[in-house]
């Protein structure tokens, strides 16, 4: 991994165990790879939302690195500008293993699907995650509990000092929605999975029906009790391995049913 530098040891959590040092900058790319001498599987692009940086996606890159995926975490501006994100993505995926999935989280949902309608390289797929309401701002006792209700990941974003709490509560920028919706509306005929909390306060999960409604090949997963970080939730290690078979099926052909299907057998 090449993480953001000035890394301390903070949150006792083998899996996610840093947070950021205040001396410190955020580097503007966090990557994650797999041991040395396994072949490389794919390509994952993310989008940090609202308020976040690479380094939050720690624990779920390191975990997609362990099945052999690439994971790229990217910065993104706080006034929602499309263009440089659709540049840096485009400057990754030019010598990435494929298949390419391009990723989001929040706002990093939409900055993915703006950037998905411009950039040259285009991605074989796409992964939202707690796609937000456009316009939409709130405010709440509890930020953190919004968020997730995993104490390790609470704990993290309490201790670091480059997330920016109160970030979540400020409306989507305008010229970010409007280039998402700009692509949804042009067509993006690319696979996607798009997950959300069945309990997100943020956003309710009749946007996530709504944004895969408008995706012609889109695979729909709610998340039991899952609020708005849904890929840093407390459910992080079963969304992990969903986003793990959906990756496996698209190696083979998204086309293909789900690798494995479980059927309840009734007792005698």
């Amino acid at each position: 991994m090449s993480a953001p530098v000035g890394l301390a040891e903070a949150t006792g959590d083998p899996v996610h165990p840093r947070v950021p040092s205040p001396a410190e900058e955020a580097a503007p790319v966090a990557d994650w790879y797999p041991a040395a001498g396994l072949a490389h599987r794919g390509t994952v692009v993310l989008l940090p939302g609202r308020g976040e940086h690479p380094g939050v996606y720690e624990r779920f890159g390191r975990r997609l690195a362990a099945d052999a995926y690439v994971v790229h975490v990217l910065d993104v501006p706080e006034d929602g500008d499309p263009e440089p994100v659709a540049g840096a993505v485009e400057a990754i995926a030019a010598g990435a293993a494929r298949p390419l999935v391009l990723a989001g989280s929040d706002s990093g949902a939409l900055h993915a699907l703006a950037a998905a309608g411009r950039t040259g390289v285009a991605p074989d797929a796409l992964l939202l995650a707690g796609a937000p309401e456009p316009g939409a701002a709130a405010g709440w006792d509890d930020e953190l509990a919004v968020r997730t209700a995993c104490p390790t990941h609470r704990g993290r974003l309490d201790a670091d000092p480059l997330f920016v709490a109160g970030a979540l509560a400020a409306p989507v920028p305008g010229a970010l929605a409007e280039a998402a919706d700009a692509a949804l509306t042009a067509g993006l005929p690319f696979p996607a999975l798009v997950l959300h909390g069945a309990a997100d306060p943020v956003s309710a999960p009749s946007v996530a029906h709504a944004l895969a409604a408008r995706l012609p090949a889109a695979t729909l997963a709610t998340v039991t009790d899952g609020r708005h970080d849904v890929l840093n939730d407390i459910q992080h290690r079963s969304v992990a391995a969903l986003v793990v078979q959906w990756l496996e099926r698209l190696r083979i052909a998204p086309s293909l049913p789900p690798i494995l299907t479980v059927t309840p057998v009734a007792a005698p």
